[in-house]
């Protein structure tokens, strides 16, 4: 494969890993959010009403930069009543073509994206409730997490026509 290509996949997985790990760290700000939601509540008879929202925002933004993460490892689901029975390079013949529907999908999602947080951004869109948040944060970051999704599916897509042809990414030997 091209030196260029290679480059790219190596960058491409640094940032889905880096970016997927510090996602994972949002778990426990939900968890926090939650919890000092239920004990201002139950406890303190003091309800705030920012609390869910804040953990449904929070929960959104950990599985959508968590994506191309999920991807890169493999963990993804995937309907495997005839892959399973395939070998490697047919295996990865099938994720070749099927990355050419995810990446057209992630492409119409990404203008979709970039047109609701234009919306929002131009209009101050806001979550109609009581705690009334700006929904600008939220789409911007929904945005990141599809363009890393994007980045993550062309790296996973030369890998795949890599492992095809027979080659490995990381040594660049024919198999």
């Amino acid at each position: 494969m091209p030196s260029f290509i290679v480059s790219y996949v190596k960058y491409v997985d640094y940032a889905s890993t880096k970016f997927g790990r510090l996602a994972m760290y949002g778990i426990f700000v939900m968890i926090g959010t939650l919890l000092l939601g239920a004990i201002t509540r139950n406890i303190l008879n003091f309800p705030l009403s920012w609390t869910v929202e804040m953990a449904q925002f929070t929960m959104t933004a950990y599985y959508i930069m968590g994506g191309a993460y999920s991807m890169q490892l493999n963990d993804h689901v995937r309907m495997d009543l005839i892959y399973d029975h395939c070998s490697d390079r047919t295996k990865s013949r099938i994720d070749s073509f099927t990355s050419i529907f995810l990446i057209f999908y992630l492409v119409c999602l990404l203008v979709g994206s970039i047109s609701s947080t234009i919306y929002a951004i131009e209009y101050d869109q806001r979550k109609f409730s009581q705690w009334n948040p700006s929904m600008i944060p939220i789409k911007i970051i929904m945005v990141a997490g599809i363009i890393l999704m994007l980045l993550q599916s062309i790296s996973m897509l030369f890998k795949d026509i890599a492992k095809a042809r027979g080659l490995n990414m990381a040594t660049e030997t024919a198999a």
